[in-house]
């Protein structure tokens, strides 16, 4: 069963990410649990810093494709999945006053990655993996999550990601600027990051927050035309075919049509 787990340890919250089975792949449901989680911890005045993590030995291996062919095949679908279910679980995430953590294992690829670029710092195990492999599946990454991976990275490393579509090491992933560090025990070293944040004076920290997103050049939201062209790679061979090829498990025919 597919949820998002909460605990609390003292002014440390940990939310875990789950879905076994399935690499802790993110449907539907959960990206809206995670946005009323987040919403909610953020007005929790006790707490100091939360912790992002993956049940079991993975971070998250992005969004649940298996529910494409259902809720995301035409551009008003699209449009809706991206603006009103994970844009929300991305800001609530990015705009939560209380310092984030990801601590992350395994899988981290796709709505995984987004997610860990939405928290604060970043901390992986060695043997951690990155990337956005969408080309393999027809589609480019939708305006808003585009936009967050170019604010944390730039440009030229943005679209090394998404054109070659590799999946990447935790090193490579540091020298990117995708994480703070690599430790061997993930947790633990999230947990102690934890607690030199919960040390620290809180208003301080969500002052600084408040300050680094105002202090951040805005980007001008794409009009209503630049979005219309930005989902009508729904309407296309290629990413029928990507998903499709994907749920059959067999390789992709793409034809640029």
């Amino acid at each position: 069963m597919s949820t998002i787990l909460l605990q609390h340890d003292g002014a440390i919250a940990t939310v875990t990410l789950s879905h076994p089975g399935k690499l802790n792949a993110i449907n539907l449901a959960m990206w809206e649990h995670l946005s009323a989680t987040f919403a909610a911890l953020s007005l929790n005045p006790d707490l100091r810093c939360i912790i992002v993590r993956g049940a079991g030995p993975n971070f998250a291996a992005g969004a649940d494709i298996a529910e494409f062919p259902h809720i995301r095949s035409t551009s008003e679908q699209g449009i809706r999945y991206h603006q009103q279910i994970i844009a929300p679980a991305l800001q609530a995430i990015a705009e939560c006053q209380h310092p984030t953590i990801a601590a992350i294992e395994g899988a981290c690829v796709g709505g995984g990655l987004e997610i860990a670029c939405a928290c604060d710092l970043r901390i992986a195990a060695p043997s951690a993996r990155f990337g956005i492999p969408i080309n393999r599946l027809g589609f480019p990454l939708a305006p808003g999550e585009l936009q967050g991976l170019l604010q944390l990275i730039g440009r030229a490393r943005t679209l090394e990601i998404l054109l070659e579509g590799r999946v990447f090491d935790a090193a490579e992933a540091k020298d990117k600027g995708l994480l703070q560090r690599i430790a061997d025990d993930v947790h633990g070293a999230a947990q102690e990051s934890a607690q030199r944040i919960a040390a620290g004076a809180p208003l301080a920290a969500r002052l600084n927050k408040i300050l680094v997103r105002r202090l951040t050049p805005p980007v001008a939201p794409l009009n209503h035309e630049e979005l219309e062209a930005a989902f009508s790679f729904l309407a296309t061979h290629d990413y029928h075919e990507g998903v499709h090829s994907f749920l059959e498990k067999r390789k992709p025919v793409f034809t640029g049509k």
